[in-house]
């Protein structure tokens, strides 16, 4: 059978272009170290790598809005365990008061100890933090937790102003974790506080003035409520910050699994890729130099 010169020759090209563009694929495949350079290489391998990436841009976020959470939390226990020395120191100075062997003398030398601890404990109610958002205003993070009115009467200066809304962060799949506090309440343990420290300035008064007494009485109560209230978030925030450790080693856990399974089926085998381009080299040298001799025969050849 006879082949055209033309056919011989658009045959051998087509054949050189293909073991060329195959060549080049691997050549890129080999820079790249990626096994797939299109999802047509292989579509199947290419959906299960698209579905591995996503998973693993999830856990990535959840593990970031934990690391986040974790840092808020603690700032947050750091302000409130604060607070919680402040009141502490509060009771312990109202017991002293509620002795009945002090003098006018003692009682009114109290007040500046008490004031401070109020002004304390205000101010970190109203602590902001780097953006200068409030802290402990619930969802209202541009409105003071606690506000202070000096035209109100005593007993009624202090205000809660913020709100016990919940913000929320997702932290797993269908998981949430509560990433705000409120400071609901202190409000009333200030307004006992500035009470006491208006009974202990007035001329006078003696551990047995019944004004000085009650109002004694109810801010230690007061503070008894506030210390439990507090104790109750900071306790909230250990064991909060316990299941964000949990989850974490899950989520790296689940992270290593998907990096493991984007390795081995998105990864290129060298050796195995070494030898086909090996293969490519010598069948494309082959094809040429079968080219060349084919190119220079003809009929004088074989006379």
């Amino acid at each position: 059978m006879r082949i055209a010169t033309s056919q011989f020759q658009a045959t051998m090209n087509r054949g050189l272009q293909d073991n060329q563009s195959a060549l080049a694929s691997l050549t890129a495949r080999m820079a790249s170290g990626k096994k797939l350079q299109v999802p047509s290489d292989d579509p199947v391998t290419a959906v299960r790598l698209s579905r591995l990436t996503r998973e693993e841009a999830i856990v990535g976020q959840y593990r970031d809005n934990i690391a986040a959470i974790k840092i808020r939390l603690s700032t947050n226990e750091t302000y409130l365990q604060s607070m919680v020395n402040d009141i502490t120191q509060s009771h312990d100075l109202l017991v002293w008061a509620a002795d009945a062997s002090n003098t006018g003398d003692d009682l009114k030398s109290m007040t500046t100890s008490m004031t401070s601890l109020r002004d304390s404990i205000f101010y970190a109610a109203n602590e902001k933090d780097q953006e200068g958002r409030y802290i402990f205003s619930g969802t209202l993070t541009n409105t003071q937790a606690i506000s202070y009115d000096a035209s109100a009467p005593v007993g009624a200066r202090y205000t809660f102003t913020g709100n016990t809304n919940q913000q929320k962060s997702v932290v797993g799949n269908g998981i949430t974790q509560t990433v705000n506090v409120d400071v609901s309440g202190l409000e009333a343990l200030l307004n006992q506080m500035d009470t006491t420290i208006n009974e202990l300035q007035q001329p006078g008064i003696t551990p047995a003035t019944p004004s000085l007494r009650a109002a004694v009485m109810a801010n230690m109560d007061g503070a008894s409520a506030a210390l439990d209230a507090i104790a109750s978030k900071i306790a909230d925030f250990g064991g909060a910050q316990n299941v964000m450790e949990t989850l974490d080693g899950n989520h790296a856990n689940v992270s290593l699994s998907n990096k493991t399974a984007l390795l081995d089926l998105g990864s290129l085998d060298m050796g195995e890729a070494a030898t086909e381009l090996n293969g490519y080299n010598l069948a494309l040298q082959a094809s040429y130099k079968a080219y060349s001799k084919i190119t220079n025969l003809s009929l004088f050849n074989v006379l």
